[in-house]
């Protein structure tokens, strides 16, 4: 069967449970921003990921434990971390590869949920967010926030690679949360799926931070023009 299907070319396409929509329907801008937002942890994650340095010749390279990741998946648990040297800053510290790829894994679900207009179709078991999945990020951020640095005005993204990518991920994150809103306004969107995805801009920010700070980066921090005479 080809990848295509040819469905969808005259701006049409279909909802979970067949029914046909626009292609600038309400429901498509979110879960379509939601899909941008887990190509975006997938690159932050291969940042994190990437040793520092280039092997010796002869040697094997460093893992950085993604692809032997046993996570059971995000629900119900604190997110196993593993370390190893990255080039985002956080050597000797615990990575949260596999944490993001759990996040992954929620996003996922949290698409097919928007996919699914509830008043046609019930959602698919196993796709919904838990008040749980909001506790462990809630948990993550403090974890991130541990020993930085307090308030010294606003942060300009940018620092390391690693870091620069989490507040991509931050912003696209308000961005699918913006367009997740829509959806709400026009149908029953549940509460605890919204904080989650709140919540996980906030972490994005404080991973930054936290990825920033492990490095010896110095945040760039905003200041005012002065206004010219």
């Amino acid at each position: 069967m080809p990848l295509y299907t040819r469905t969808g070319d005259a701006g049409m396409t279909s909802l979970v449970g067949g029914q046909r929509v626009p292609k600038t329907h309400a429901r498509l801008e979110a879960y379509g921003t939601i899909d941008e937002l887990n190509s975006f942890i997938g690159l932050l994650i291969a940042e994190l990921g990437a040793p520092s340095l280039p092997p010796p010749v002869g040697e094997e390279s460093i893992s950085s434990g993604v692809g032997s990741s046993t996570s059971e998946g995000f629900r119900g648990k604190q997110a196993e971390t593993q370390a190893s040297p990255t080039r985002g800053g956080l050597e000797g510290a615990p990575e949260p590869i596999a944490l993001l790829t759990d996040i992954q894994s929620l996003l996922f679900s949290i698409g097919s949920v928007l996919a699914t207009d509830t008043s046609e179709r019930d959602v698919r078991p196993g796709r919904y967010v838990e008040e749980e999945d909001v506790a462990l990020l809630e948990r993550a951020i403090d974890d991130a926030e541990a020993g930085q640095p307090g308030w010294r005005g606003f942060i300009l993204p940018g620092g390391t690679r690693a870091a620069s990518l989490a507040h991509v991920c931050r912003t696209v994150c308000r961005r699918a949360e913006r367009a997740i809103y829509r959806v709400a306004a026009e149908a029953t969107v549940d509460e605890t799926l919204l904080r989650f995805v709140n919540r996980l801009s906030d972490y994005f920010f404080a991973l930054a931070k936290k990825i920033n700070h492990s490095a010896g980066q110095e945040e760039n921090i905003w200041r005012p023009r002065e206004k010219k005479s």
